[in-house]
């Protein structure tokens, strides 16, 4: 309904303006249902006041007026502002694209929340005494070549270990590492084992199945070690219808008469340990103070061969990390205690160390390079590589380029062995190009050391002398390589003579001519992942002296 038209005005008075509008509606006294309006107009002679902006109706913007207000030029704020929320957006793009973690971020998320809580422990690496000898002497390699039972049969069958009947919280355990690659060879950490707990040092590999410490029954051929050795209680001992113990053995060596679960094994560098299984209590403290009590089965070892353990040991036994039912994370993981994730981080420094995690709350989201990991009968962490490069130059035959190389992550390591082929290709490019290092047969350290033609302290005097060793598995994105970098100063020594002295041994050495075994000497300086849940392995560069819980995406994400 249109207002009526105002009261006509005196020539030269101001237009009257309307005012306000009232609309009173009564219902008739015979219908009460329908109802009438009455419409009232006010007009006054005021000036209109100054006009605002009409205000929204219904959640839709109000016509806007005809005539429209000059384009205003951009700000230096603006511009600036701008810029930032590009770059912010690009960085976050760069991540997703270019990092494997951003495509498992959901189904990380999803796992989060299913956790009621999160704890962490912390196992220490620690340094050991030098001890006056040559490194070849006494470099360890427990990469864990066979496991047999007493009978002298291999035993390989793998088997899924039920979990605990009542469901525990996903913790995660963080382990301080000491030890160095020159001149001890090894990296430890501590675990407590009995009621009182009492400690004990173990060598961290991950090439070896079982967990074992030098026990008291009696100990033959053992190295005096750190702490007294174990004594194990009757009751202790397990039997041999325990599921581990068939783990170990294999099913077809089952013995009903017997009453204890005997092992061997060998290691790829013709040592081995000998005993029995038993269980005890292990324990575990949380970073926040929380306790975890496993009841752990572990090798009681009574007897030995070759070198093991070096004398006087600075160590007490194995901590075994692979994949087997039977390993140490696997353990932790059917009890409920952690993701069946772990990973390590030692340190490049010379005081050597680092740390190790048992549980996925210190994986990084973010810059970590991920491959997959082999299935395999020895539980090993086998990769493949597609191509070997020292710098620019391939190591391989023209006709290998398509084929790929194995690739084993084995901390027992200490040093990282080569296939043939490829460690007589890598000597000889180095010789090509660093013709002013001559080879000084007379330095025993490791079988290659060179002098140089002026003094040598320090890794800094000659690094850039060499290249970096590039293992390439594979492409991300379809156009990224999926690449571990052996920098030099991950594979060269310094020997007390000066020389500098390969790190990178021949693996026919060993009995491994085909495969390339990493070592400790180039696990340095990162952070490496291993991954039992997804099946894959994972690294990221590393200073290694702090572990970072990370949890989210950056803030701008």
């Amino acid at each position: 309904m249109a207002p009526p038209r105002p009261p006509p005005n005196p020539a030269g008075e101001q237009q009257p303006q309307l005012h306000g509008v009232v609309i009173i509606t009564l219902p008739p006294a015979d219908q009460p249902s329908k109802g009438k309006t009455v419409t009232a107009f006010a007009y006054t002679n005021d000036p209109p006041p100054p006009r605002s902006p009409p205000d929204p109706v219904m959640g839709y913007p109000a016509a806007t007026e005809a005539r429209r207000r000059p384009r205003r030029a951009l700000s230096t704020r603006r511009v600036a502002t701008a810029a930032l929320v590009l770059g912010a957006l690009a960085v976050a793009a760069y991540y997703c694209f270019y990092s494997d973690v951003a495509v498992q971020f959901l189904g990380m998320e999803q796992e989060e929340e299913q956790r009621n809580e999160t704890r962490s422990f912390l196992l220490p690496l620690y340094p050991k005494a030098r001890q006056g000898r040559a490194l070849r002497e006494f470099g360890d390699v427990k990469l864990a070549a066979r496991r047999v039972d007493d009978g002298g049969r291999k035993a390989r069958n793998r088997m899924e270990v039920a979990k605990a009947a009542t469901a525990r919280t996903n913790s995660t355990a963080l382990l301080p590492i000491k030890g160095n690659v020159f001149p001890d060879g090894q990296y430890y950490t501590s675990i407590f084992i009995g009621n009182p707990p009492r400690p004990y040092f173990l060598d961290v590999d991950t090439g070896s199945d079982l967990t074992w410490i030098q026990c008291d029954a009696p100990c033959t051929n053992c190295a005096k070690g750190p702490h007294p050795l174990y004594k194990p209680a009757k009751e202790k001992i397990v039997p041999p219808r325990d599921l581990l113990c068939q783990e170990l053995q294999g099913n077809q060596n089952y013995c009903e008469t017997c009453k204890q679960c005997d092992y061997e094994i060998e290691y790829a560098d013709q040592s081995s340990s000998m005993g029995v299984l038993a269980r005890d209590d292990m324990h575990m403290i949380a970073t926040n103070g929380g306790r975890e009590k496993l009841d752990f089965v572990f090798g009681c070892a009574y007897d030995q061969q070759g070198q093991l353990l070096s004398s006087p040991a600075k160590t007490d036994g194995i901590l075994g990390l692979s994949s087997a039912a039977i390993s140490f994370p696997s353990q932790l993981a059917s009890h409920g205690i952690i993701a069946n994730v772990f990973g390590h981080c030692i340190t490049r420094e010379q005081g050597g160390g680092g740390y190790m995690f048992l549980g996925d709350d210190y994986v990084p989201r973010w810059g970590v390079t991920w491959t997959s990991i082999r299935s395999g009968p020895d539980n090993l962490y086998h990769t493949q590589a597609h191509h070997v490069k020292y710098g620019d130059q391939q190591l391989r035959r023209p006709e290998q380029a398509g084929s790929t190389v194995q690739v084993i992550f084995d901390s027992g390591s200490s040093y990282t062995y080569l296939p043939n082929e490829i460690y007589e290709n890598l000597v000889a490019a180095i010789k090509y190009a660093s013709p002013g290092f001559v080879q000084d047969t007379s330095d025993r350290t490791l079988p290659l050391c060179w002098k140089a033609d002026f003094p040598v302290r320090y890794l800094e005097d000659v690094k850039q002398f060499f290249e970096p060793l590039n293992l390439h598995f594979g492409k991300k994105w379809l156009f990224m390589s999926k690449t571990f970098t052996i920098s030099p100063e991950d594979y060269l020594i310094i020997s007390d003579k000066g020389n500098v002295c390969l790190g990178l041994l021949n693996g026919t050495e060993i009995n491994h001519g085909s495969t390339i075994i990493v070592g400790d000497v180039s696990l340095r300086g990162k952070l490496v992942v291993y991954d039992n849940q997804r099946k894959q392995i994972g690294w990221a560069d590393s200073d290694c002296t702090k572990p970072q819980s990370q949890k989210g995406f950056p803030f701008f994400l």
